[in-house]
């Protein structure tokens, strides 16, 4: 498997990332993702996209370098899903293990990430591979 940052404009982003992004944000048009990357990136998103041995994209991580007072530095991923087809051969494992890598070389002291309640297999996961539940997270919708 290969691990791979891509750039805005990187046509992969929608011809490979974006159909398996999809997976977990299903209200994502090539446009909209287009307009949220570029405003991310300014603020830090990356995306990272898995690729298996036959070129095809199996699992996509989009990421930020955060910095604030609770864990001054931390690595937080905003999405992490690997294709519905590929679960459970590895590729959610490569990718925290690929963004634990990002975290430690950018002096992170956290990898973080927020799942939604509902996320059952995702939290099973998450606890297999060493994170934690340290939070309540919280929103107001701001729309009506």
């Amino acid at each position: 498997m290969k691990i791979i940052d891509l750039s805005p404009g990187d046509p992969r982003l929608e011809s490979d990332l974006l159909p398996v992004l999809r997976e977990l944000r299903p209200q994502l048009t090539p446009e909209v993702f287009r307009e949220v990357y570029e405003e991310g990136h300014g603020q830090g998103l990356r995306f990272s996209a898995a690729y298996a041995d036959g070129g095809r994209c199996v699992g996509a991580a989009g990421w930020r370098v955060v910095v604030n007072t609770s864990s001054l530095r931390q690595l937080y991923v905003d999405d992490l899903v690997t294709a519905a087809a590929e679960r459970s051969t590895g590729v959610g494992q490569a990718l925290v293990e690929y963004l634990e890598g990002r975290a430690r070389e950018a002096g992170c002291r956290e990898l973080n990430l927020d799942s939604g309640t509902q996320r059952t297999g995702a939290h099973r996961f998450y606890l297999r591979e060493r994170f934690d539940i340290v939070a309540f997270h919280f929103s107001r919708s701001l729309t009506d």
